[in-house]
Formats: C-alpha cells, structure tokens, sequence
C-alpha cells in the first residue's frame, strides 16, 4: 500500500488530506444517527468518543482506500 502526494495547481498535498475530509464526514453522519437514536447521551466523554469514532473511521479509508490502488 503506498500513497502519492496530489498536484493541484503546482501545490503538493498529502494523500491524507482527502482521506481525512472524507474520515470527518462519515463521522458527523454516525454522530447525527448516534444523536438521533440517543446513543449519544449515554457515552462518558463525548468529545473523546467522537476523536476515537474519526480515528476508527480514518484508519478504515486509509486501508480501503489502499487496497483500491486509486491513489497509485
């Protein structure tokens, strides 16, 4: 599994970078959902229940995202 950086207008950005925009989405999606269900009110730290919900899901994108070779 490798990653190359992107060329937008001269500019390197880190294969990361998208990842991590896609990684924030999919977060605030589960935390709605979570919200709407009442999940929610029942977690001890909610801030750092979140930060862990975004690194579990940034870490899935990162191995599918690898396994797809699309950054190749």
């Amino acid at each position: 599994m490798s990653f190359v950086e992107i060329n937008i207008l001269g500019v390197l950005i880190s294969p990361l970078v998208p990842l991590m925009a896609l990684a924030f989405a999919i977060t605030m999606i589960l935390r709605v959902i979570a919200v709407e269900l009442g999940l929610a009110r029942r977690v001890w730290h909610p801030a750092l229940f979140e930060f862990s919900v975004f690194l579990i899901v940034l870490s899935a994108t990162v191995v599918i995202f690898g396994h797809l070779k699309i950054y190749h």
